[in-house]
């Protein structure tokens, strides 16, 4: 992903767009020697603490665990506040605004019990906060699934929000976006909103 340094994001912005409920993404497994990856569309839970370690779970018959037993590497692919930038309004030229998150991570498989437990208790206090976790005793739901903990290696973060434009612009796009309140405009807005002060 090519990220200008006008759309680079620090760790704190991305750590806290992906906690602030951008918990949903693609983990990609290269695996070893392949044509193409493994791709699975996933929820997941980001450690609040320290930002680096994020768990999920997936059925046992999925594809993903044979890419990785080849090569125990992934990549979390998180993208989100996406909307369209019409020529129009960017002098001529159409363009796309958007967050990216790639989490670059080495991967272990949980297949005992109790931490399969533990990864599903947390996904719930996460997802369905006041519903008391029932999981630890249940055999037969944790026999069908595997746990995965990914430990973050690199980060490449864009927030592709005009941060090449004068702030006469980006003042410009972010009133079209409220106007249009399309179904990213009034998020993708804020981000433009934030970066008129941050030098062009």
């Amino acid at each position: 992903m090519l990220v200008h340094p006008w759309d680079s994001a620090p760790p704190a912005e991305w750590r806290e767009w992906l906690r602030a409920g951008h918990d949903f993404g693609q983990l990609i497994a290269p695996g070893r020697d392949r044509d193409l990856p493994i791709i699975v569309p996933t929820h997941f839970t980001l450690d609040r603490e320290d930002g680096n370690t994020v768990w999920l779970h997936l059925a046992r018959p999925n594809p993903v665990w044979r890419a990785l037993d080849e090569r125990a590497r992934a990549t979390l692919s998180v993208v989100g506040d996406y909307t369209f930038i019409p020529s129009s309004w960017n002098g001529g030229v159409p363009t796309s605004y958007y967050a990216a998150v790639l989490l670059e991570c080495d991967v272990r498989v949980v297949d005992d019990p109790a931490e399969k437990a533990v990864i599903l208790n947390r996904q719930l206090a996460h997802f369905q906060p006041g519903v008391r976790p029932e999981v630890d005793r249940n055999e037969r739901l944790l026999s069908g699934i595997r746990g995965i903990q990914l430990t973050v290696t690199d980060v490449t973060a864009k927030f592709k929000y005009g941060g090449n434009k004068p702030a006469e612009v980006r003042a410009h796009i972010a009133g079209q976006l409220v106007r249009r309140d399309g179904l990213f405009d009034r998020v993708a807005a804020d981000h433009v909103g934030e970066r008129l002060t941050q030098p062009t």
